[in-house]
């Protein structure tokens, strides 16, 4: 066994680049090389101590991509060389949850690179086979990078839907809610407006196919809103989570319609529960995907709905892990990657 250098948040706004052995294989795991390693939300939320679910310290990197090196004796799905998308949720697959095949709301989940013993920001990663998605030969490294982050829109998207001809409105234009966009689009929805407090990412949102945008902060961006959509929304993405963003959703829903909370919420908030009860609003959390959402995910990438040339706007290296940190909080930037 050999040593292998891991990224370790060690404490609030502290990353290290630590030398540690390398993990021994159980028999149905999956040795691979880190190729990508993208930078979360979850990921910078975690580090300045904004993640109510991933405590410190952590080994990050669940947006994860790689190259199978050695299998463990029971795996027989997987061969040495097969590029792999880790799909991180660890279900345990004997709970209610998971035989209902609701896996991502396992009652004993655990998280590769969320709180998990180990993290895919790392030469290389340990990982049980089953949580492993062979990449087309025809999506590139970078595209494939992608498969992780739009599973989760995805399955916001299939747990909401059909949103075929939907009025939807997704209040963030950050990475989440721009695949949430590529989502609705890809889906045939129809009207699509966007909200964010900054203007270049507006500017981001209307490149990508929005319909229009709208300021967040502005004093009427309900109205605004509305004006724009023509109508009142079937379904409202918030991909924020925050109070300012939850009560505009639950307000520009149309009566029976869904606000779907995507972003994982820094903290608990207070519902305008008269609307919610008289409109008949359907609050729907969002959690994570399950492996359908990853087939979808890679059907879109390799039609091109989303593309790497789009979302992949900065690259580091492993010995980079802070200052992709601090390039993936700027507002700066779409989806920043790390290269072991």
């Amino acid at each position: 066994m050999s040593d292998i250098r891991r990224i370790v948040v060690t404490g609030l706004d502290t990353i290290e680049l630590r030398t540690e052995p390398q993990v021994e294989l159980a028999a149905n795991e999956v040795r691979a090389r880190s190729v990508t390693a993208g930078v979360c939300g979850s990921d910078t939320h975690a580090l300045y101590g904004r993640h109510p679910l991933i405590p410190i310290p952590y080994y990050p990197g669940h947006e994860v991509t790689g190259v199978v090196t050695e299998i463990g004796p029971d795996v027989t799905s997987l061969a040495v060389g097969n590029r792999v998308a880790v799909e991180p949720t660890l279900p345990c697959w004997d709970c209610k949850q998971c035989r209902l095949g609701q896996e991502n709301l396992c009652e004993n989940l655990q998280f590769f690179g969320c709180g998990y013993l180990q993290g895919g920001m790392a030469d290389e990663f340990v990982v049980r086979a089953d949580r492993l998605h062979v990449i087309p030969d025809n999506i590139d490294d970078l595209t494939a990078s992608l498969v992780e982050p739009l599973s989760t829109p995805v399955h916001a998207g299939r747990i909401t839907g059909p949103l075929k001809d939907k009025t939807v409105v997704v209040m963030g234009c950050g990475t989440i809610g721009l695949l949430m966009l590529a989502v609705a689009r890809y889906e045939a929805a129809g009207r699509i407006v966007m909200t964010d407090p900054l203007v270049a990412k507006r500017d981001i949102a209307l490149r990508h196919g929005a319909d229009a945008v709208v300021d967040s902060s502005a004093a009427d961006v309900i109205d605004q809103v509305r004006a724009a959509l023509v109508e009142s929304a079937d379904v409202a993405f918030d991909c924020v989570a925050i109070q300012p963003t939850i009560v505009a959703a639950i307000h520009l829903a149309t009566k029976g319609g869904t606000v779907a909370i995507v972003g994982v919420p820094s903290a608990d908030v207070l519902l305008p529960t008269i609307a919610v009860q008289d409109n008949q609003i359907r609050i729907q959390g969002c959690a994570t995907y399950v492996s359908e959402d990853y087939t979808e995910a890679i059907e879109m990438l390799q039609a091109g709905a989303v593309t790497a040339q789009d979302f992949v706007t900065a690259q580091f290296p492993l010995s980079q892990a802070k200052e992709a940190f601090a390039a993936a909080s700027s507002g700066h930037e779409i989806k920043v990657l790390i290269r072991p």
